[in-house]
């Protein structure tokens, strides 16, 4: 099935018409987006919405992270063939509808406009029923988008992965810092920082706001495992928003970043670390500050890609037992073999009438008159 599927899809950004299931497009082709899901602006039925924020005029290093969104969906490219690992089956390609939401559009000379409209961007996904995972950009995003969060779920735990703590006094509303947008979300309500974590951290800052931390070092004398029980201790059962910082990886996992700093976590610790925190009451997150000028080999990329894969599960996982009891509800049966589809409504039609049923009618013809129920049995 896999290889006869990548004989014919392609351009599944925007051919798809079911919002799961998994994508043999070659990994080398086709229009890039994130893991192969559909470009669109229609969040009926949509569970989760990728964005990409492609902002960085509040970095103080290198700068480059506006090029992440665009670096992250084609690295993706190598994750839709399989469920992820380590999951226990479980398959956000395949138990979610996800869509690619597009890029926040936004006047790059005016950059004082720039925090309205990304609060009005996540706002409207909000609205639309979906929860966001943002691509970034430089860290300031996640304080823009934690205002959308807030107004709908009050005071948010924060799950923080870090080189920077993040919180360096500054309360200037209007300045916008990538180092300081942690400081003005607690002292503005957004965060209850005793029930939120920063883990990872490798600099100092005298005054983290009575925010629980996690220094890189303790994550590695503590091993994933206890550090995933602190984490789950801390946060309960409280909406969380998470946020990692690819700088949270040691830059030998993780170059291409704008302010690296070494002793930082392996991938192995944090893809153990995602893995063991399931059941978090997850309600968004965001992946930030891949500068792919810096980014040589694409690791720090695929490194991102992953990461926003274990969000995915993560929102998932807590809420598996809802969504399959809703799409138990509406299951649809091909009219020609009586195959029933396992995700929402007709999500997988494509693929499974044009290798099963295209001799006897082209997938073209047949898809508006299955969605419509007027098609008729050939035989």
């Amino acid at each position: 099935m896999a290889l006869e599927d990548a004989k014919k899809q392609v351009d599944q950004a925007f051919t798809r018409d079911d919002l799961r299931g998994l994508t043999f497009e070659n990994a080398f082709g086709g229009a890039p987006s994130f893991l192969r899901r559909k470009y669109s602006k229609d969040l009926s039925g949509v569970d989760v919405a990728i964005t990409g924020i492609p902002f960085d005029q509040a970095v103080t290093n290198r700068t480059g992270t506006r090029l992440g969104p665009r670096a992250v969906r084609e690295a993706s490219s190598l994750q839709p063939f399989d469920p992820p690992v380590y999951w226990d089956g479980y398959s956000p390609l395949e138990a979610l509808a996800i869509v690619d939401y597009g890029d926040l559009a936004f006047d790059y000379a005016k950059v004082s406009e720039f925090p309205a409209a990304l609060t009005d961007h996540i706002r409207g996904i909000l609205k639309g029923g979906a929860a966001s995972i943002a691509i970034g950009g430089d860290h300031y995003i996640s304080f823009p988008i934690l205002r959308a969060y807030a107004e709908k779920y009050g005071a948010l735990s924060l799950l923080h992965f870090d080189a920077h703590s993040d919180t360096w006094a500054d309360d200037d509303m209007e300045r916008i810092d990538h180092g300081t947008m942690f400081y003005k979300a607690v002292k503005e309500g957004l965060v209850d920082p005793a029930r939120s974590i920063q883990v990872g951290i490798r600099t100092v800052n005298e005054d983290n706001l009575g925010v629980p931390t996690l220094t890189a070092r303790e994550v590695h004398e503590m091993g994933p495992a206890a550090v995933a029980a602190r984490i789950k201790d801390v946060l309960g059962d409280a909406p969380t928003y998470m946020t990692f910082d690819i700088d949270c990886l040691d830059p030998a996992f993780a170059p291409g970043t704008g302010t690296p700093v070494w002793g930082g976590l392996a991938s192995w610790q944090a893809a153990a670390i995602l893995r063991d925190i399931a059941g978090i009451n997850l309600v968004g997150g965001d992946m930030v500050e891949v500068s792919p000028p810096f980014d040589t080999t694409g690791a720090t990329a695929i490194a991102g890609a992953h990461v926003v894969m274990e969000m995915l599960c993560l929102w998932g996982w807590t809420r598996k037992d809802i969504v399959s009891s809703t799409q138990s509800e509406q299951k649809k049966q091909c009219p020609e073999c009586g195959h029933v589809f396992r995700g929402n409504g007709w999500d997988g039609i494509d693929a499974h009438w044009r290798s099963k049923h295209e001799e006897i009618m082209s997938y073209e013809e047949a898809w508006p008159l299955l969605k419509s129920g007027a098609y008729s049995k050939s035989r």
